[in-house]
């Protein structure tokens, strides 16, 4: 592997958190309950992820304001938009996978 220095490291994860962030904003017809189900972690954990990594660093950021930054859009707006009910497999699937969640 090449010799990569710290901040560029930085760099490249950013960019790719970026780019991760704009791909789950493109695909509005991927629930959250999909990517927990599949994958086990959403948006929603996305936003706290970086609340507490701001919180780590001294930054104050509200959980509104962390789950805008990952959505691009105030939560409420973005469930009213796009969330759509979960089906009962999906449901029971979450409540398998959803204690694995840490």
């Amino acid at each position: 592997m090449t010799d990569i220095s710290p901040d560029k490291q930085t760099e490249l994860e950013a960019a790719a958190f970026r780019r991760l962030v704009s791909h789950l904003r493109e695909r509005t017809d991927v629930q959250n309950i999909d990517l927990m189900n599949l994958a086990g972690f959403c948006r929603n954990c996305l936003s706290n992820w970086y609340r507490e990594a701001a919180e780590a660093d001294g930054l104050a950021i509200s959980k509104e304001e962390s789950r805008e930054i990952i959505y691009g859009m105030p939560y409420e707006e973005w469930r009213a938009k796009y969330q759509t009910e979960a089906s009962e497999e999906k449901k029971a699937r979450f409540a398998e996978v959803a204690p694995k969640h840490g």
